[in-house]
């Protein structure tokens, strides 16, 4: 667990399946994630967290909440490439009940530390739908770097969208 400014990030656990399944598939976090929405593949995915703990990982966001630890979100990773140590980060949601306290910056900074001095990883990527302009200005005030544009890249509700690719390294966090 990993814990800073009101906000913490824990593996997921099989109790964490309602919260999860409720979060990804709710109005307002769906359109922006392509990720596994239904319960069979969700539990699939915190067998692998936890059995793949350096290469995999589903995590439940949790705010503190007049003094109680309350799920907020999610968040995962998993490994792009092993040999150059590069991380994949992916499915930072934030539960629309939760949203403008910066949970997710906190949240993004908390994942870095973690994946690069925790694990050993070198390089982290994410990204995202083009049309989703408040992830792109979360990913930039969280130190990440543009990188560039897959244009046209993915079929989203009938409409062919762009994803914005974004880096960071070791080196950035130094």
């Amino acid at each position: 667990m990993i814990e800073a400014g009101g906000v913490r990030v824990r593996r997921a656990e099989w109790e964490d399946i309602d919260f999860l399944v409720d979060l990804l598939g709710n109005e307002e976090v769906e359109p922006f994630l392509a990720v596994a929405r239904n319960r069979a593949d969700l539990l699939d995915e915190i067998d692998r967290s936890l059995s793949e703990p350096e290469e995999f990982g589903r995590f439940v966001i949790e705010a503190d909440v007049d003094g109680d630890w309350a799920p907020a979100g999610a968040v995962g990773f998993e490994v792009r490439n092993r040999r150059s140590r590069i991380a994949f980060l992916q499915r930072l949601a934030v539960h629309p009940d939760h949203r403008g306290r910066r949970l997710g910056d906190e949240v993004a900074r908390l994942m870095q530390r973690h994946l690069i001095y925790d694990l050993g990883y070198h390089r982290l990527e994410l990204e995202v739908y083009g049309f989703n302009e408040r992830a792109i200005a979360h990913a930039e005030r969280a130190g990440f770097v543009r990188e560039g544009v897959k244009r046209r890249a993915y079929l989203r509700e009938g409409e062919w969208v762009d994803g914005v690719l974004f880096g960071l390294t070791r080196e950035d966090l130094e």
